[in-house]
């Protein structure tokens, strides 16, 4: 009888991660569907409602840092730009930058083929729809618990490294330039979050591949996640994406410059960000924060919805090797400033929200050992 009652609790988790716990609605489908208010699955608490008063003042922004002269032959060369950076990485988690490397035609042609996968009709993109357990294709929801609260937005999750895992029937076949686009942006990402990485280091008073070595050397992971968020009739009542801070080590996103929708949380106040054309948004994740012992700061962000236009964004994530224990590094710490937090796998660490979904910073608050 024992034996009956192990078994079947392993199957009923397994299966918790290989189907969602009900039938997946596309957000798409329901814009399209001419709603005069929202199911109530997509209306959040009053508690976490967007409101114009929580915006703060137009002059408000992340800061914006331009990179042009900073990375030559003979390696980081600039102090003002890293001094930047490093104000930046502790005070807020988040900055856009500019004259990074990647040229603008390719960031734009990689948003616009994105954009036409998502104007397709919905029919032929559920080919690709995913599961809870790697999250790789299209879909409308995180997390795997059954009646939670839903985000207004649609997306795409693949992945480009390792390369084991980089599977390119996976990817969309329309339209017809998608995959050769999304190549090669992937691998100029990879290269940006490589420079950065340096400069993290760096400004830490480490040796300049210390983080890199950290995250698995080469046998990095990386993703991408394409967000679609169309016009929603309620935008007031609705989120785009929940608060939460990334998970992973260092997220690139490129957003859409003709809409804004992104939030960042800066004492205690939402700061709609203005993002600037053909710039990179560049946001610290967990996995830093905690290599960092806490010096860099991972920040709780949200995505507000419009009810006049859709949205597209790509959020690139940079991420440790995924078998790698994450802990402080010893440098960082010392009787007087100990560990924050215990060693953990990146595959242990993301479970969380692949289960749970967005909930805030709970996450990694939760993981901070007592002192």
């Amino acid at each position: 009888m024992n034996k009956n009652k192990i078994d079947v609790k392993i199957e009923t988790k397994k299966g918790s991660m290989d189907e969602w716990p009900e039938p997946i609605v596309r957000v798409q489908s329901l814009a399209e569907s001419n709603l005069s208010s929202l199911p109530d699955r997509y209306i959040k608490p009053a508690s976490l409602r967007p409101t114009t008063t929580e915006d703060a003042p137009t002059a408000t922004n992340i800061p914006i840092i331009d990179l042009e002269g900073l990375f030559s032959e003979e390696g980081l060369s600039d102090d003002v730009i890293m001094a930047r950076i490093s104000e930046a990485c502790r005070g807020w988690g988040f900055f856009q930058v500019v004259n990074h490397g990647v040229k603008p035609e390719l960031m734009d042609a990689a948003r616009e083929n994105w954009r036409e996968f998502f104007h397709m009709p919905v029919n032929a993109k559920e080919t690709y729809s995913n599961s809870p357990r790697t999250y790789e294709g299209y879909g409308s929801r995180l997390g795997v618990e059954k009646g939670a609260s839903l985000d207004w937005s649609d997306y795409y999750f693949l992945h480009l490294l390792p390369h084991h895992l980089k599977d390119f029937n996976k990817w969309p076949s329309f339209p017809p330039t998608i995959r050769e686009v999304i190549d090669e942006y992937g691998e100029e990402l990879v290269k940006l979050s490589g420079r950065i990485m340096r400069v993290l280091s760096t400004n830490l008073g480490l040796k300049e591949d210390k983080f890199q070595e950290a995250f698995g050397g080469e046998n990095i992971g990386a993703c991408l996640r394409v967000n679609y968020y169309p016009k929603c009739p309620r935008p007031e009542l609705a989120l785009g994406l929940s608060p939460h801070s990334d998970p992973g080590g260092m997220t690139i996103l490129l957003p859409d410059d003709q809409v804004f929708g992104l939030q960042v949380r800066k004492d205690d106040t939402w700061i709609t960000v203005k993002p600037h054309p053909h710039a990179f948004i560049v946001n610290i994740g967990d996995q830093i924060q905690i290599l960092s012992n806490s010096t860099y700061k991972s920040v709780e962000h949200r995505v507000i919805v419009n009810s006049d236009k859709e949205r597209v964004s790509l959020a690139f994530f940079y991420n440790p090797k995924s078998d790698i224990p994450i802990q402080p590094l010893q440098e960082l710490v010392s009787t007087h400033n100990p560990p924050l937090y215990p060693p953990m796998t990146f595959d242990q660490y993301r479970l969380f929200i692949r289960t749970q979904g967005p909930q805030g910073k709970s996450h990694v608050e939760s993981h901070i050992s007592p002192r």
